[in-house]
């Protein structure tokens, strides 16, 4: 049980993370409409999932792996098939299971998938340079750290 100075400041660590959080989705917000690859995150999450996948997988797949209701995963399906420059998924009927529907990247899915990673990878890159070698290594193994403590939370 911490001490209620650690819970203090844990609170405001928090508050900290979660301030940065809000610049980092309100600096998107104010891009959006002058990117090249106009996506949500939400849809980007799709390609990653799509991308990193061996095979196809059904809605319900994508659905379970990405924690969204069965009517968001229709919309986000459905604004990915219908995208102005091309559909970047493309859906099939499951062959061993009529019932399911089985989805797959197109080609221009997996270049707006990366086209995408890289302009967020660069919008990163700019920030971390501003940091010294000593900050950045301390954050990478900050971060490291989290990211491992998620993964086994997830177990």
């Amino acid at each position: 049980m911490p001490t209620l100075q650690q819970a203090e400041q844990l609170r405001a660590f928090a508050e900290e993370v979660f301030s940065l959080s809000k610049e980092v989705w309100a600096q998107q917000s104010r891009s959006r409409g002058r990117e090249p690859t106009e996506i949500t995150e939400t849809e980007f999450l799709t390609l990653d999932i799509l991308n990193h996948a061996e095979e196809k997988l059904s809605v319900g797949d994508i659905q379970r792996r990405l924690g969204v209701l069965p009517a968001q995963m229709s919309r986000i399906i459905r604004a990915l098939e219908s995208k102005a420059d091309g559909p970047l998924v493309r859906c099939e009927i499951n062959q061993s299971d009529k019932r399911k529907i089985d989805v797959s990247l197109t080609e221009k899915g997996a270049r707006t998938y990366q086209a995408y990673r890289q302009m967020k990878l660069g919008s990163i890159q700019k920030l971390l340079l501003a940091l010294s070698d000593q900050d950045r290594q301390e954050f990478m193994r900050i971060l490291r750290l989290i990211r491992e403590m998620l993964h086994n939370s997830i177990k």
